[in-house]
Formats: structure tokens, C-alpha cells, sequence
């Protein structure tokens, strides 16, 4: 049996898959003072026999918890000469020009934590002033009697030759080895020294945390399983084993929420949707990425908490190309200064969460505006509150203050949560340059499929999936997911001039680094894919574009090939193209994937039993409260299409269906949602 769980603000997800090909679904609270604990429910709730598993991938939110609310462990910080305030200095472009009380990111090491050594290399790597061993020492004292338990070590212009950040941090690790240490050029080897030192800073941060966290549940599960096979989910959409995660932890950032676009790629390739958009609604957050050709989109350009005026703290590690916004099920409805209602980003979390849970949660959430207009069902809920209950807080906090029935009130939360939504979504496909109408939207989440519809015509989307494990559509993803590691090297260098012999070596140089490192994973040589990609730039710009290299080495004759993919990409991100102006080569990047074997995706059985399981009344904005029929999923027909208005239930996500939309359920137990009724095929 394989297993695949993924932790979230307020649900732990399961998908297992038995010998047979069947899967197996588990939804349980997130325990966020034990995570463990809620690992282990959700597999005893999906009645998982740990005997049986023989594989076990996780997905966790342990590193971004402790990065955003600042509960990892005192970190020190050793540079070179002259460059402490590197991280105070950031960077001057600000997100929002006119905020006159904008404020840089306070870094997450004190200025008195952050030391200098004399050593000095130059931009071509150097060595002009060498490496003083009595310094370090000096610094590390310094450090023990702070209270220091980590230390990250960057060095000025190290992606070119790291030889004192290595020869540092082996000094560390003999000689206190009590300390956690991080050196830059082990998560990442391009330039940009505020970003580089950031991302060693935050890994350095998380790192005891995610070691003991990763140590102890590869510990428990190993006691009571026999899976040898133990991976974790990264933020580029791959896994790797509990070793490698434990030496970047920084890698799983995104690590739950990726799984999910990852997961939604291989859907499509399935059912032969190629350019996909994901919507992702959980209880704490929404999130949405784009998938153009089956190609999901990884960047090195990650900002942990940026928003449109707060700039954030950059990460150079790959990621996906991700979106995330702070609402979902439980998103709070509040009051601004001004007498204005929103809705997030404070959420209710798992504890209390929506006033529905009766766990003792008194302020309206989308949940409940959901509960209160009957596209979900108390029924449906383990809890004992009444709607009168839920009706009753909704007045006191809502509907007094505006002045407003209860239905408007209700609908007028979801349709803010919405707009938060939709305004993620542009970000994904308007702003950089693609027509959402060539898309089709993937609906994944306990909330995706309640507000897909609604959000795809807002954008103009035809078609809407919502997968057959959606609702926990990111651990099945992580099922489908091979082990994966990025490697890159800053290399400037003009194509006028290229000099083809070095740039084919450094790309041999970092395949074999990737290949070695798959190789301690267990991976078959035969199993071995490498994906090639360049960032290019027209000359006098600042940062480049990322196109792919599809030779086995670059050459003379197939170098314009690449050039006219740049012209191309830099034309739908930016609208122009300068053809006159030389191109400079930034970067050299590889991806490799350990292929794993693939679970096969059984075809959905034919269904027994009437689909319909009652009748009830359902608020839809154009049309008001309408009697409509509730399905129940499992037993809907394959290939027969279901006309709104009507609801599709089922355990842990249901599909409100708007009126003019048409529902069809296909062969592998995908429902595909037609918008707007003018386009039946399928």
C-alpha cells in the first residue's frame, strides 16, 4: 500500500492506494500542537493497516508555520567583511511606491548576530584575501553565550567558488558540532547576494525544528509500518527522501499546496487537458497556479509574505509558481475602521473554526454563509449546532451592522470571498500574459468545487474538473509525484560570443551532481530524467526569463532556436521584444526527476442505487432560493449529464450546480462542469 498524507491550517488529508488499485480517502482535524497526532488519526479514520504500507510520501506546513510566525530557533549569521547589513538593506524597489509608511522586512537575525570575516573573493572567484580561522572561532563563542543554536554562513560572491563557505562550515561541524549549520551554495548557486543570504538565513531558522519533526515521524512511522520508502513533499513538485529534506528544509515551503497543481498536471495528461488552471480552497487559504502544455511552472523567485505593499522575504529555492491568498472555508467576516465587511485573511482555523463545528467559534465565516444559503448541509457536519444558532451570530455580527436580510448578507461574504479569489487568479494568467478563455479551471480543495463555477465565469472559463479525490486532491497528487532536485549556476557570458565548450561542461558538471545525488536516493540510472533551461536577458536589463534547452549540448546551429523561444516568452510576459539589442546568458538550471513507478488510476465501476438523495432549497444569486435535487456523487451515472440548478454532495466537498451549467460525470469519476450551458461537448 502506498501512502500519501498532507497537512493543512485546518485538515490532515489522505489518499492511500492498496494493492488492488483502489483508493482509499481519510480527512481529519490538523492537531497543531502535535502534528503527529492528527498524521495518525487520519490513518486510523481511513482504517490504513500500517503493515500493509510499503510506501509513505508527506506534505507539511512545519516550515512555513515556524517562517511566518517566527517560531524558529536563534540564528547567527556569518558574512563577509563589510556585508552584516545586507539583510537590513534588502533591496530599494518597493511594492507599492505611493505608501508612505511602507516598511522593509525586519530580518530575522539581530544586527549583534550578524558577524563579518576577513576574507574576500572576487566576481570571477577569486581568492583575494584568505580565510582567518581565529575569527571564526572568536564569532562562535560569541555565539554560544547568545543562546545561538544556528548558524548560516554566506559569503560575497560564493556561487562562483565556495571553497570558505564550505571550509567554514566544516570547521563548525567539528569543532561544535552543537551547532545547526547552513552554508549558501548548498540551496543554491546563483547570484544576488541579499536573496542568497535571506535563503540561508530562513533555512538556517527552520532547520532543528524540521530535523526533530522529520527525525521523529520517520521514526514512528518506520516502528509501525514496513514502508522503507519514506519521502517528502517539496516545493518544486517533487519528493525526496527524509535525509534530503532534513539538510534544506527551506525546500518544503509550499510543500503541501504544490502537490495539488503537480497532481492536477497528470490529471490533465489523463483526460488530455493540457493548459489548466488550479484553484485550490482550503479552510485557511486559497491557492492557485497555471499549467500551460502540461508544464508546470518552477521559479527560484519566491517572496514568503508578500503582498501588493509589503515586499516580503525572498527565497532562492525552487518553487512553483504559486499563488496564495489568505481565504478559504474558515475565513473570518469582520469590519474594518471604515465600516467596511471582509472576509480574511484571519481564518478560524481547525480550533475553533466555523461557528458550524460547535467547537466554540462565535465570528461568521465563508463556511457558514455556505451553511446558511443550503449549499452545504448540517447533516453533513459532526456537530450538534442548530442553524438557528448560525443565524442568530450572523445577525448580531453581520446583518445589524449593515442593515441587510440574512440572504444578502450571506451571499454578499461569499461573493467578497470571490472577488479575493478571482483577483488571485488574474495574477496567474491575465497578468502574465495568457487568455484564461484557453484554459480549463481544476477545482481541487474542500472548497474549490463550492466556488469554481462562480469564479470560471467571472473569468471566462468554459469548463470545470473537479477531480474524483478532490478534496484531497493534494496528497493524491503527492501519489503521483517523483523524486526531483534543481540544481542552477549563475554564468554570464553574451550568445555573440558564447563559448560553447564551457557552458556544455557546466551543464555536465550539474547533471552529474544531480545524478550522484539520486543515486544515494536509490534511484535506477535507467530512472534518470534531465530537464535543461537558461535564463536569458536583452542587454541592460536586470533580470531575465527563463526558456527551455531541448538538445543534449548547445551548439552554434541550435543556440537561435533558443534565442527565439526567449523573443517569444518575453513577448507574452512583457509585450514587446528588442531585436536590435545583444542577449546575455544569466543562468544555467537543470531539473532532474527520479522516476518512481506510477500507481495506475482504475476506471470509475458502474454505480447501484437512485443518485438522488433528497430535495432541498438552495440560494443561487441570479435566481434566488430554488427546490433543487442532491446528488449523491458515487452513485452518479457515468457519461449521463445533470442540467442545473441541483447540488452533488459527497463526504468531504460539495458542488453547489448553478443554474445554465451542465454536469457530466466521466469515465474515471471526474465531474467536467460546462459554464454557461452554450457548449455541451465532451
Amino acid at each position: 500500500m502506498r501512502v500519501a498524507t498532507d497537512i493543512g491550517g485546518t485538515f490532515t488529508d489522505l489518499v492511500a492506494l492498496n494493492k488492488n488499485g483502489e483508493l482509499i480517502l481519510g480527512k481529519a482535524d490538523t492537531t497543531p500542537k502535535n502534528f503527529e497526532e492528527g498524521i495518525f488519526n487520519v490513518l486510523n479514520q481511513a482504517k490504513v493497516n500500517l503493515k500493509d504500507m510499503n510506501m509513505f510520501i508527506h506534505g507539511t506546513t512545519i516550515v512555513i508555520n515556524a517562517l511566518t510566525e517566527k517560531k524558529g530557533v536563534k540564528t547567527g549569521l556569518i558574512t563577509t567583511k563589510g556585508f552584516r547589513d545586507v539583510l537590513e538593506l534588502a533591496r530599494g524597489n518597493r511594492p507599492d511606491l505611493f505608501n508612505a509608511r511602507y516598511k522593509k522586512p525586519d530580518p530575522f537575525v539581530e544586527r549583534h548576530l550578524r558577524r563579518e570575516v576577513s576574507e574576500r573573493m572576487n566576481h570571477k572567484g577569486e581568492i583575494t584575501s584568505g580565510l582567518v580561522f581565529e575569527e571564526v572561532e572568536e564569532i562562535l563563542q560569541d555565539f554560544k553565550r547568545e543562546g545561538v543554536k544556528a548558524v548560516a554562513i554566506s559569503l560575497l560572491h560564493s556561487y562562483q567558488n565556495n571553497d570558505h563557505e564550505r571550509a567554514i562550515a566544516y570547521y563548525i561541524n567539528r569543532y561544535h558540532p552543537e551547532f545547526s549549520i547552513t552554508y549558501s551554495t548548498e540551496l543554491n548557486n546563483e547570484w544576488r547576494e541579499y536573496e542568497r543570504t535571506s535563503t540561508a538565513v530562513l533555512n538556517a531558522y527552520v532547520k532543528p525544528i524540521a530535523n526533530d519533526y522529520l527525525s521523529n515521524l520517520e521514526r514512528h512511522i518506520t516502528e509501525r509500518s514496513n514502508s522503507s520508502n519514506n519521502y517528502v513533499m517539496q516545493s518544486n513538485g517533487g519528493t525526496s527522501t527524509f535525509e534530503h529534506a532534513k539538510r534544506a528544509p527551506i525546500n518544503m515551503v509550499e510543500s503541501g499546496p504544490v502537490s495539488g497543481i503537480f497532481g492536477a498536471a497528470v490529471l490533465g495528461e489523463l483526460i488530455g487537458e493540457e493548459n489548466l488552471i488550479v484553484l485550490d480552497i482550503g479552510g485557511t487559504t486559497a491557492k492557485c497556479s497555471l499549467i500551460e502544455n502540461n508544464h508546470v511552472k518552477v521559479s527560484t523567485d519566491y517572496h514568503l509574505e508578500q503582498t501588493h505593499n509589503y515586499a516580503g522575504y525572498p527565497m532562492k529555492v525552487p518553487v512553483v509558481d504559486i499563488v496564495e491568498i489568505g481565504n478559504g472555508g474558515g475565513s473570518i467576516a469582520w469590519f474594518d475602521d471604515s465600516g467596511s465587511i471582509k472576509v480574511g485573511p484571519k481564518s478560524a482555523g481547525a480550533e475553533p473554526g466555523p461557528i458550524a463545528y460547535g467547537k466554540g467559534g462565535t465570528e461568521p465565516t465563508t463556511t457558514d454563509a455556505n451553511l446558511l444559503l443550503g449549499r452545504l448541509d448540517l447533516k453533513n457536519f459532526d456537530t450538534n449546532t442548530p442553524i438557528s444558532t448560525l443565524k442568530k451570530q450572523f445577525e448580531q455580527s453581520i446583518t445589524n451592522h449593515l442593515d441587510v436580510d440574512l440572504d444578502t448578507a450571506a451571499m454578499g461574504i461569499i461573493k467578497i470571498a470571490n472577488s479575493n479569489m478571482l483577483n488571485a487568479l488574474k495574477l496567474i494568467s491575465v497578468r502574465k500574459g495568457h487568455d484564461p478563455r484557453d484554459f480549463t479551471m481544476v477545482a481541487i480543495g474542500g472548497g474549490g468545487p463550492m466556488h469554481s463555477q462562480d469564479l470560471a465565469r467571472e473569468l471566462g472559463v468554459k469548463k470545470v474538473i473537479v477531480p474524483s479525490a478532490s478534496s484531497v486532491f493534494a496528497s493524491w497528487g503527492m501519489l503521483m509525484s517523483d523524486l526531483r532536485h534543481d540544481y542552477a549556476q549563475t554564468y554570464l557570458a553574451n550568445t555573440q560570443n558564447l563559448d560553447f565548450s564551457e557552458i556544455n561542461s557546466m551543464y555536465q558538471t550539474l547533471i552529474d551532481e544531480a545524478i550522484e545525488t539520486l543515486e544515494h536516493e536509490n534511484v535506477d540510472e535507467n530512472n534518470i530524467v534531465v530537464y535543461k533551461t537558461i535564463d536569458m536577458r536583452y542587454q541592460g536589463q536586470d533580470h531575465p526569463v527563463e526558456v527551455s534547452v531541448p538538445f543534449d549540448t548547445l551548439t552554434e546551429d541550435n543556440l537561435n532556436k533558443v534565442i527565439e523561444a526567449f523573443h517569444q516568452k518575453h513577448e507574452q510576459l512583457y509585450t514587446y521584444t528588442l531585436l536590435g539589442n545583444g542577449i546575455e546568458i544569466v543562468n544555467v538550471k537543470i531539473s532532474v526527476l527520479g522516476k518512481i513507478e506510477k500507481p495506475v488510476i482504475k476506471k470509475a465501476e458502474a454505480p447501484h442505487g437512485d443518485p438522488v438523495k433528497e430535495e432541498r432549497d438552495v440560494y443561487f444569486e441570479a435566481t434566488g432560493w430554488e427546490r433543487v435535487k442532491v446528488y449523491d456523487r458515487d452513485k452518479l451515472p457515468i457519461n449521463e449529464a445533470i442540467e442545473g440548478p441541483a447540488v452533488i454532495e459527497e463526504k468531504s466537498t460539495t458542488i453547489p450546480l448553478n443554474p445554465d451549467d451542465r454536469l457530466v460525470k466521466d469515465e474515471y469519476g471526474n465531474l467536467l462542469i460546462h459554464i454557461g450551458g452554450d457548449n455541451y461537448e465532451l
